[in-house]
């Protein structure tokens, strides 16, 4: 979307420029006009086209805008140096997204590009000196991207195996000592109820407390599950294998989290317009939406004030769940990043890698998780779920198999 906005401002802005500010020898207002309209979809109507052609659509901006037109440019100019300029940073722009896509578009935009300026010239120009003096340069800035890129993804790998293996020593230390918790909290919850001839005035409460501590330690044992799954370089785990209805979840969510107390349960809502079911898997997606409701009621608590809804909603043709709160919002430039790994908003808030956890599971399960907030007013995490064929469960059951 960025780039989308960068080439429908520059396009024409950057027509003015080198028309009339700097005169080049070639100038062409249709094709500037031609990119612009093909960058406005982006903008405007990228929610309804659908994903299977999305990248299609991506593909071809990309191709049109960022190799082709500028390299078409660099030929017509007879390879003059503010388009030798211009084609560099654009290929280095274009190799910041994935490397082998990025190599399809610079392949095919350059080849049609000189396809359209031989044609143009009617027939096959060989290339000035000027022009080819360029090659190498282009070559480099090319290689240099995207060893940087192999670079960061190495490190992130390394980073995300390093805390695995370190999340995998503490959950083991963890979890036999929460074992033994639980175990004991039973215990006694049985002792009561069996040595209980008469209710006393402080039996009840105790029983409260000892099912507080297991719900504490059930959702402790779900915590140290996201950690380790959030810290998984695979995808192989996120594989759909139930047919969830989000209101069960949302209830299953409402159970387990964990609570302060009964005023900070008040501060949540759930609104169910319209159940829907999904293809995915229960637990998970209750993972997902405890980290979701996790971050509302933590936005809540830094300033003061605010509260939580949750919409089901599936009686839209892409069913969708909301959660909505009024407490801190996020910062205008930063929401586009909160769902990057690593990444925390604010940053001592975390490890960073919450959010992208619940992008990697709804994104295996061909849903979309996006968020439009305003600073101190309010924070809205859009899912927006695939539409599921209404069908016995049996059907669904034997397409999954």
């Amino acid at each position: 979307m960025v780039l989308a906005w960068v080439a429908i401002v520059g396009m024409p802005l950057y027509y003015v420029v080198w028309a009339y500010w700097f005169p080049q020898p070639y100038e062409n207002l249709a094709l500037r006009i031609v990119g612009v309209v093909i960058c406005l979809p982006a903008i405007f109507l990228r929610h309804l086209i659908p994903k299977k052609w999305l990248t299609v659509y991506f593909f071809i901006g990309l191709t049109y805008v960022a190799p082709f037109f500028f390299t078409f440019m660099f030929l017509m100019n007879d390879g003059s140096s503010i388009w030798g300029q211009s084609l560099l940073i654009a290929l280095i722009i274009l190799f910041h997204f994935d490397t082998t896509l990025a190599f399809l578009s610079y392949v095919i935009g350059s080849a049609l590009a000189y396809a359209v300026y031989a044609t143009i010239h009617g027939s096959l120009m060989p290339l000035s000196v000027q022009m080819l003096e360029q090659v190498p340069i282009q070559l480099f800035a090319v290689f240099t991207v995207s060893l940087a890129k192999v670079g960061r993804k190495v490190l992130a790998q390394e980073k995300l195996a390093g805390m695995a293996t370190a999340l995998a020593t503490v959950s083991h230390e963890l979890r036999t000592p929460l074992r033994s918790i639980n175990a004991n909290a039973r215990g006694l919850s049985r002792l009561l109820q069996e040595n209980a001839v008469q209710a006393t005035p402080s039996q009840v409460p105790m029983e409260k407390a000892l099912a507080r501590i297991e719900l504490e330690v059930r959702h402790m044992n779900n915590v140290i599950d996201l950690f380790l799954l959030s810290a998984s370089t695979g995808r192989e785990n996120l594989i759909p294998k139930d047919i969830v209805s989000m209101a069960a979840v949302v209830e299953l969510m409402m159970q387990r989290y964990p609570f302060v107390n009964q005023e900070q349960r008040d501060l949540v809502a759930v609104t169910v317009r319209s159940d829907f079911r999904l293809l995915g898997q229960v637990e998970l997606c209750s993972m997902v939406l405890i980290n979701l409701l996790r971050n509302a009621l933590t936005s809540i608590q830094r300033v003061g004030k605010g509260r939580v809804r949750i919409v089901v909603d599936g009686a839209r043709a892409r069913p969708r769940l909301l959660f909505i709160d009024t407490g801190c919002g996020i910062e205008a430039g930063r929401a586009s990043q909160i769902f990057e790994r690593f990444y925390a908003y604010p940053e001592s808030s975390g490890t960073g890698i919450g959010l992208a956890f619940c992008k990697d599971v709804l994104e295996a399960w061909g849903a979309r998780i996006r968020v439009v907030s305003r600073p101190l007013g309010y924070t809205i995490f859009v899912l927006d779920f695939p539409p599921m064929v209404q069908q016995k469960a049996a059907d669904v059951r034997s397409l999954l198999n």
